[in-house]
């Protein structure tokens, strides 16, 4: 039977979808992305079965609900519907969704308007980033009357003011992720900017192209298009952001000259098509690109304080308004704001068919408002698996760091080999954030029926659970399926550090205390840890920057942002050895073949520094023992091929295998082991 979930359909900026709040929604995720795909009707290209128009614009989501965050309102998850496949991608964002996001929050009672004006900080849960939304409420009501028109969409409506306060970053963790402002990729000069959207910024004359090309005519150039997907391909991966051809992120932009000093043209992909106007986020990073000295888009004014950029698409342009500070390669953007608008469309009951779900679902009574969680939870509730064997469909392995770290690396070597021994698709999902628990959280609340995996380490089931209370518990919640390895953590440095060793860091950070900065994947993981048991075995101080996993954290202890870093050796050992970073120490009980002229911290001078960092899979609990046995089965298939092994032997990590049991073991007697830790070291989250 069908079911009938509260919506409201919204024209949002230059893109149109439903607008959901989370209680309306299934609670388990899967059946919320089934709902998804039925709600728009991504099953084919015209969309005809849904509320999609047969594009990408019209086939978004919106998802708001009551922000936990510190300072935020309302929290804002977008989602990105497939269009004529079964697909929803919570990786990326969406500026112009986000349009809508307030005027809905205050209609549904999440906000309360004020009498004018009312702003509404938005927490946008894709990136972990703020936006402050201004919205028009004469009388303590939204208004979507008014006089501002943007192009590409008919007519006028009322302004909604869009000020991004952390956008810069967001996704990798550095608003340049390769480090580098230009960098030279199939023969071209290109800028890697993540700013409120990873981008590849291409210059149109390098294409031999003007740059004013039509959508229609860029699409139509099937060369053009592969050569920038294998551009961008290989940009993604110096960004650190991993294998990104199954991912919609990084975006390709071929840039060229505006219409004057303080306006740049912009074609946008999405990125195998080119965009019919342009995406916010986009323009955001456009126009930072623009206003900042040393990209290939640098426009000829590189003047501080608040100015107006215009970034010149197909059907019109964004004003962009960016306020930047210093000068030269200390220039930075500090904030960015531009105008949209969002009507309402509809707003009532949407029938979802139940051939989209997975599992039956049964019950015809509508989903009213009051009662949506209730009758939500009681449908999950309901669902009768169906008695079919394992595994069925595809296998996510859910992954808590940035793409391009080593968690990522060792989860994707492992399952392109475990789809082929298990007969089934296996596809990697990067849910960086909140030091793994966003990831942790995901797979925790998932169906437990071994369709989706969490590649957990040290940092997500000891560390930062032994650090901090987690909506997540790292042994109740899961099952666990089977140890992977261990790979020992090593001291490295920026080349450019003056300092010779161990003992001449201790020494200086002595005579100059926060002289240096480390960096770590995130307060609660391994380098969070090894870093501070370094001070309080030496009693120096360095001040340290958590990040959004070790792929970002590494790339700025290259750049020279922070000085050190102690990452996995599996992490470091490929820029150790292509000379970008310096090997100090082994921050464990014995040197690496890999590394044998790099000391141990015990013979540098310095006890009581040894992480020695696992990592493993783990299921929600309550999946089926038989299915659980399956995976540690094949898992450990995988695991015992040479080319496996010494993949990983390679990159400094050593292969062992369990069974459940005792790797569910290991981690009660790790997380004991780090409750201790904290106490002795007197650790705390800040």
């Amino acid at each position: 039977m069908n079911q009938v979930i509260p919506c409201v359909l919204m024209r949002a900026g230059t893109s149109r979808g439903p607008f959901f709040l989370r209680e309306w929604l299934p609670a388990d995720d899967v059946a919320r992305d089934e709902a998804l795909i039925g709600a728009i009707g991504a099953s084919d290209l015209l969309q005809v079965d849904g509320v999609g128009g047969g594009s990408t614009l019209t086939s978004k989501v919106a998802i708001v609900s009551t922000s936990n965050e510190p300072g935020c309102d309302v929290d804002y998850l977008f989602a990105q519907v497939g269009v004529g496949q079964r697909s929803v991608d919570t990786r990326p964002n969406c500026g112009n969704m986000l349009s809508g996001v307030a005027p809905f929050a205050i209609e549904q009672g999440l906000v309360r308007a004020q009498d004018g004006e009312t702003v509404v900080r938005v927490f946008n849960v894709n990136t972990r980033s703020r936006i402050d939304v201004t919205v028009q409420t004469p009388g303590g009501r939204v208004t979507y009357e008014g006089e501002t028109g943007i192009d590409g969409v008919a007519g006028t409506a009322a302004p909604v003011r869009l000020n991004f306060l952390d956008a810069w970053g967001a996704v990798t963790g550095s608003l340049f992720p390769t480090g580098r402002r230009i960098d030279a990729f199939g023969g071209l000069a290109v800028t890697c900017i993540d700013a409120a959207m990873p981008l590849v910024i291409l210059r149109a004359s390098e294409l031999g192209l003007t740059g004013r090309e039509t959508p229609a005519v860029l699409d139509a150039d099937r060369a053009l298009l592969d050569r920038i997907e294998s551009i961008r391909l290989a940009a993604g991966a110096a960004m650190g952001m991993g294998d990104v051809s199954g991912s919609v992120v990084p975006k390709p932009v071929i840039a060229s000259e505006g219409d004057d000093a303080d306006s740049v043209t912009s074609r946008y992909f999405t990125p195998r098509r080119c965009h019919a106007s342009h995406a916010v986020t986009g323009a955001i990073g456009v126009a930072t690109a623009f206003a900042l000295p040393g990209t290939v888009i640098s426009g000829a004014s590189h003047r501080g304080g608040t100015r107006g950029i215009s970034v010149l698409h197909p059907q019109g342009r964004i004003d962009v308004e960016v306020t930047v500070e210093g000068t030269g390669d200390g220039a930075s953007v500090q904030r960015a704001a531009l105008v949209r608008t969002a009507r309402k469309i509809l707003q009532g009951d949407l029938h979802i068919p139940s051939y989209v779900y997975s599992r039956h679902v049964e019950g015809d009574r509508p989903m009213k408002r009051l009662i949506a969680p209730a009758v939500a939870a009681a449908v999950l509730a309901a669902a009768a698996p169906l008695a079919m064997a394992f595994p069925d469909k595809t296998i996510t392995i859910v992954v808590p760091t940035a793409a391009g770290g080593g968690n990522d690396a060792m989860a994707r070597t492992i399952a392109q080999r475990l789809g082929a021994v298990l007969g089934q698709t296996v596809i990697v999902d990067n849910r960086a954030g909140a030091n793994g628990a966003i990831a942790c959280e995901y797979v925790a609340r998932a169906t437990p029926d071994g369709h989706t995996l969490v590649f957990g380490y040290i940092g997500t089931h000891a560390m930062n659970p032994a650090l901090q209370k987690l909506r997540y518990d790292p042994v109740a919640d899961f099952a666990p399926i089977g140890l992977v390895g261990y790979s020992p953590t090593l001291m490295v440095a920026n080349n450019t550090v003056p300092v010779k060793d161990v003992k001449d860091l201790v020494a200086q950070l002595k005579a100059k205390p926060d002289k240096y900065t480390y960096a770590s994947a995130g307060n609660g993981t391994a380098p969070h840890y090894a870093a501070e048991l370094f001070k309080l075995s030496t009693g120096v101080v360095m001040l340290g920057a958590p990040y959004k996993g070790a792929a970002p954290a590494i790339s700025d202890t290259i750049g020279g942002q922070t000085q050190f870093m102690f990452p996995s050796l599996f992490t470091a050992l490929p820029h150790v050895k292509s000379g970008k970073l310096r090997a100090f120490a082994i921050a464990g009980p014995a040197r690496s073949p890999l590394l044998p002229d790099v000391p141990t911290l015990k013979e540098a001078g310095v006890s009581g520094v040894e992480v020695q960092q696992w990592y493993g899979f783990f299921a929600p609990a309550k999946t089926p023992k038989a299915v659980v046995d399956q995976l540690n089965k094949a898992l450990n298939q995988v695991l015992a091929e040479r080319d496996i092994v010494k993949r990983m032997e390679d990159h400094g990590a050593t292969v062992e295998t369990s069974t459940p049991e005792q790797f569910g073991a290991l981690v009660k007697g790790e997380i004991v082991k780090w409750k201790g830790v904290v106490q002795q070291a007197r650790l705390t989250v800040e």
